[in-house]
This record gives C-alpha cells, sequence and structure tokens, in this order.
C-alpha cells in the first residue's frame, strides 16, 4: 500500500504532525500551510523536511492544490469566530474566510481526498459554518462523526473539550457504528480498542493501589472537607475531589519536569495578592487541571491552573481568615505554598508532544505558551486517525 498524502492546513506548531505519526499511519505530510510566522518557526524546527508554505489558504489556487494529489486533510480552523468567550461572528467573521474557502474548494478538487480531519473548540458543533460543512461532506459523499473530547478520557490529567470530526468516503466503511449524536468518548471497534493506559502514552504505570492505599492517597491529593475557602462553590470543590479520585486517570506528577530551576515560574508577588482567591491551585498528586489557554504565564485568570510545590503546606490553612490579613502577612501565607506556572515543557507533554519536540532558542517563553494555547492534544488526535484509518 502507498504512503498517505496529507494536506495540514492551519499547521501551527504541528500537533496533527506529531498525532499522525503517533498513529503510526503510512503517510507523508506533502505540504504544511499557515500564516503564523512564529509557529512555523518551531514547525520547521521540528519537521525541516516537510515543505511548508507560509501563505493564506485562500490564496492557495485549485491548480495548485490540484497538484498535491492529496489523500488526507488535517485542519484546525481558527476558532475565535465560535469560541463561547468571543464575538461569536461565525461565518461573517473575517478569520473564517479561509475555512470557507476550504470547503468551496473542496467539492472542485480532481481528486476527493478519502479522509479529513477536523479540530475546533466547543462551540463549533453549534455554528453556521459547522452546518455548512455538513452539508459540503454530503454532497461530496463522505459520511462522518463527531466528538467533543476531552484528553480525560485517556487518563490524561487536563480538561481541553474540544470538537472534533473524522469524514471518510462512503466507499470506505468505518470501523465503528457512526451515529448522528455528537459522541463523548471513544467508539469500541472490531480490533480491541479499549482505553488507553500510561503505557500507550510513553509513561511510567505504577500498580494500581489496593482500596486502602486509595483512600490514603485520596486525603493527601488535593484539599477535602467542609471548608469552602477561596471564591468556590461547594460544587466546584465536590467535582475537583471527585477528579482527583479518578485513578483512571493519572497524577499530573507523571507530566513534570525534574527541574530546581523553578524560580522564573513563581507567581510574582502582585499576582499573588491580586488574584489568591481565584487561582486553580493543583498539586503534583492531583489528577486534574484546568485549560492552559495561550495567555498562560502572562495572564492569571482563567488562564490555566498553577501548581503547588509546597506539598506538606496544607491549602486551608492558608486561606483560613486571609482575607482579614494585611497584604504583607498574606503575601507571607501565600508564599508559603510555592505556587508557580506550569513550565511550557510540561504542559507539552500534558498536550502529548513526544520529548524530542522543541521550539528554536529564539522563541520566547511567552511565545511558548501561546502557541501551547492555541495547539490540541496529539494524543487524542492520533487516536481520532486510527479510528478513521480503520475499517471493518
Amino acid at each position: 500500500m502507498s504512503r498517505l498524502r496529507v494536506l495540514e492546513l492551519y499547521s501551527g506548531m504541528g500537533g496533527m504532525h506529531c498525532g499522525l505519526t503517533e498513529s503510526g499511519a503510512s503517510a507523508e505530510v506533502v505540504a504544511a500551510v499557515d500564516v503564523n510566522t512564529i509557529a512555523n518557526e518551531v514547525y520547521k524546527y521540528n519537521f525541516p523536511n516537510t515543505p511548508l508554505w507560509p501563505k493564506s489558504i485562500e490564496g492557495i489556487p485549485l491548480k495548485e492544490l490540484d497538484s498535491l494529489s492529496f489523500d488526507m486533510i488535517l485542519m484546525s480552523p481558527p476558532c475565535q469566530p465560535f469560541t463561547r468567550i468571543g464575538l461569536q461572528g461565525d461565518v461573517s467573521d473575517p478569520r473564517a474566510k479561509s475555512f470557507l474557502y476550504v470547503l468551496e474548494v473542496l467539492p472542485r478538487l480532481q481528486k476527493t481526498p478519502k479522509y479529513i480531519l477536523l479540530e475546533n473548540v466547543k462551540g463549533f458543533e453549534s455554528s453556521e459554518a459547522r452546518g455548512t460543512l455538513i452539508k459540503t461532506l454530503q454532497s461530496c459523499g463522505y459520511h462522518f462523526q463527531e466528538f467533543l473530547l476531552s484528553p480525560t478520557c485517556l487518563g490524561i490529567p487536563n480538561s481541553r473539550l474540544r470538537y472534533f470530526l473524522i469524514a471518510k468516503l462512503q466507499s470506505e466503511p468505518f470501523a465503528f457504528q457512526t451515529t448522528n449524536k455528537i459522541l463523548e468518548t471513544f467508539p469500541s471497534t472490531n480490533e480491541s480498542e479499549v482505553k488507553r493506559t500510561g503505557c500507550d502514552l510513553g509513561l511510567e504505570v505504577h500498580p494500581q493501589a489496593d482500596t486502602h492505599q486509595k483512600k490514603a492517597a485520596s486525603s493527601a491529593q488535593c484539599p477535602e472537607g467542609d471548608i469552602v475557602y477561596k471564591l468556590e462553590t461547594a460544587e466546584e470543590l465536590e467535582r475537583k475531589q471527585s477528579q482527583d479520585n479518578d485513578f483512571s486517570v493519572h497524577t499530573l506528577q507523571d507530566f513534570l519536569e525534574n527541574t530546581e530551576e523553578i524560580s522564573q515560574y513563581l507567581l510574582p508577588p502582585k499576582s499573588l495578592l491580586r488574584y489568591a482567591l481565584i487561582l486553580d491551585i493543583v498539586k503534583p498528586t492531583c489528577r486534574r487541571s484546568t485549560c492552559f489557554t495561550k495567555g498562560y504565564g502572562h495572564y492569571v485568570e482563567g488562564t490555566g491552573s498553577v501548581l503547588q510545590t509546597a506539598t506538606d503546606v496544607e491549602i486551608s490553612s492558608v486561606y483560613k481568615s486571609l482575607e482579614t490579613l494585611p497584604d504583607e502577612e498574606k503575601l507571607a501565607k501565600l508564599s508559603t505554598m510555592k505556587l508557580r506556572y506550569f513550565t511550557p515543557r510540561e504542559i507539552a507533554n500534558l498536550h502529548g508532544f513526544p520529548a524530542k519536540f522543541g521550539f528554536p532558542e529564539k522563541i520566547t517563553i511567552k511565545q511558548q505558551y501561546r502557541l501551547l494555547g492555541n495547539s490540541l492534544n496529539v494524543h487524542v488526535v492520533a487516536r481520532l486517525i486510527t479510528l478513521l484509518l480503520q475499517s471493518h
């Protein structure tokens, strides 16, 4: 069987490419397309032999696309037109123009690609753009399956819910029964597809703890009890504790760097004082972290979890009566937790990027955070590509 020829649109720093490699598919990326110059630098650094087109997609004529003769499209169109916290301009947003061009060109290609994988934010599933996508796929003879998936379903302690669609020409059946419903887990197939363990993710897996060990571990992970501190409701605390007691998910320590150079990642005093009540604090033994956004490391509110490195300090004792203290004493108490940002490499680990994936020296820490915040989970993509290529 000849190698699949893959076109990677909105290639970013190469998350889709990494997922393709991890899937083990016999394939080559014949062109990667993106206009982000910083992302392109990282892509070239990691995939020097892949043709990279630093141009707008809508600027690529049909004839040039036909010349690639590709079998598969991987794409992550801009999410800003569909994100819940944005203006939700949908198809009227100028940033959706390139995606609409892809849908306009697809029926006109000399060779209809067999496979398509698309990723976007939650919210895309209810957009007008999604409706146009579905109509186009149906008119071109594809059948498809939609998903809303988070890495937690693969045992990864990071919430990053994203919309995915996989499509293939109807002449090639899926290995599972498709449905009009949006799936929130991976379907089982004829092959022994089971929930991936740490072994599949390249992690060291420890023997499952027995009941007594589990109880001991759960009490050592994240704060418990009836004290509602910070600006958290009892329901939020209960949800977090439930996540930390899910032993099908790895602990964060499996993804952390063994580094002593953490001083540059410690939260500055100003941030500690201003955002103390809204920080999402996790310990290495926790089995959860919130979604990391492109503002992580620069902004604090809502951009991702922070790590408590002084693990012997009880968070509840730090926050008890915190608001009644003067700033100097408040800062002294907060500083005992030694809160720091996750490093870019740690976020890359949670996103599933392989150990050999790196950043050129000239790419700043802030730029790395931005790229990672815009990226996707490699392991989820790899599993979807495997599903896409399987048949009855």
